[in-house]
């Protein structure tokens, strides 16, 4: 896992970290240079799960390319698959029916919290609390549970289409969603006894891996991340898409921009996420689950972009088309790339130990950065 491959002239011991390693979260290999346990420098190296995905989505039509993105950031796949289709519905200019768009959100923010609850397991598994990761998946499993009814699967969903969703809601929706509502409101309470206000916890975090809110603009960092440090980055409330702009829910902010604020504001997230909940669940409108469209999509030529707000922060969907039924070229913009580019000046002089604490907190899913 952690093997010495050579020192310096100075002395200082250069060790990996990875690419198969818990600490990773996937196969990410981190070259560390080290004085005694202080970190010099982190320099990740790439490569290790490419698949060239948009190089893939070239050859794919443009109802079939929206579901790589599920294998990116495969704790987001909803939230990505929206983007993909709101890029494709911009160029055609595609009303998506009221249903559909709050079913759309439901699952957003349904997949928001799977995500948050998830990194706050492992996060604090990082730190060396081994509990909270069982305590995480309970909650956890009650949204696969939700997801696998009415869509099937209960990681890479594939539910988001041109137009809207694949299918109607199960009947069962509206109740285990109330369900998983009065469930979290109980549990959340118990994060923060457990985690949250741990002695330990706060001494592991707070002014460990400090990012500057004009150092995360620098380096393009969005969501938590971002946030934690001050900066106003939420797309649902920069650039509001499929009703966000009416709903109401905070952006959580913080100022110090420490690994203690990454964390504190994923969980200000899931509160907010909980309430968008609460708004939408028996306000669905009837009507179509997805407007009619033609069986094989041909977009106008030009250029088109969408963005969405992600567990990690802004994804972005470019096509350009040229007119045919396969896009000519598919760029991704995912959040997890800019953040893991911050990783090294924020850890630079702290402890080796630190490393974990503070990689924890920029929650890094590697598929979404290494496509």
């Amino acid at each position: 896992m952690v093997e010495e491959i050579g020192t310096t002239e100075q002395g200082d011991l250069i060790i990996n970290v990875g690419p198969q390693h818990p600490a990773t979260h996937g196969v990410l290999h981190l070259v560390i240079t080290l004085n005694g346990e202080t970190v010099k420098k982190v320099e990740p190296h790439l490569g290790y799960i490419h698949r060239s995905i948009e190089k893939m989505c070239e050859s794919l039509s443009y109802r079939q390319f929206i579901y790589s993105t599920s294998r990116m950031d495969y704790l987001s796949s909803h939230i990505n698959n929206h983007g993909c289709a709101l890029a494709v519905e911009k160029a055609l200019q595609l009303e998506v029916p009221g249903r559909a768009q709050v079913i759309r959100v439901l699952m957003d923010e349904l997949t928001r919290i799977a995500s948050h609850v998830l990194w706050w397991g492992a996060m604090a598994m990082d730190i060396g609390a081994f509990t909270p990761f069982f305590h995480a998946f309970r909650e956890r499993e009650m949204i696969n549970d939700i997801m696998e009814e009415t869509c099937g699967a209960r990681l890479t969903m594939n539910y988001m289409v041109p137009g809207g969703v694949m299918f109607d809601l199960h009947p069962n929706f509206y109740g285990r969603v109330k369900a998983f509502i009065r469930q979290f409101h109980k549990k959340l309470p118990e994060y923060d006894e457990l985690v949250t206000g741990n002695t330990i916890f706060r001494s592991r975090t707070r002014g460990v891996g400090v990012l500057s809110k004009e150092d995360a603009i620098s380096y393009g960092c969005s969501g938590p991340t971002a946030r934690a440090s001050g900066v106003d980055c939420d797309i649902r409330k920069l650039f509001p898409y499929e009703g966000y702009g009416k709903l109401q829910f905070e952006q959580p902010l913080a100022t110090e921009g420490d690994t203690y604020d990454r964390y504190m504001v994923r969980m200000h997230e899931m509160r907010q996420s909980l309430s968008i909940l609460e708004q939408l669940i028996d306000n669905i409108p009837e009507g179509d689950f997805q407007a009619k469209t033609k069986a094989v999509l041909k977009l106008p030529k030009g250029e088109f972009y969408s963005r969405v707000e992600t567990a990690r922060g802004e994804f972005g969907v470019y096509i350009v088309s040229e007119g045919g039924t396969t896009p000519y070229r598919i760029k991704y913009r995912s959040p997890g790339f800019s953040n893991l580019s911050a990783l090294d000046h924020v850890v630079r002089g702290q402890k080796i130990g630190d490393l974990v604490a503070i990689m924890g907190s920029f929650d890094l899913v590697i598929p979404d950065i290494d496509r």
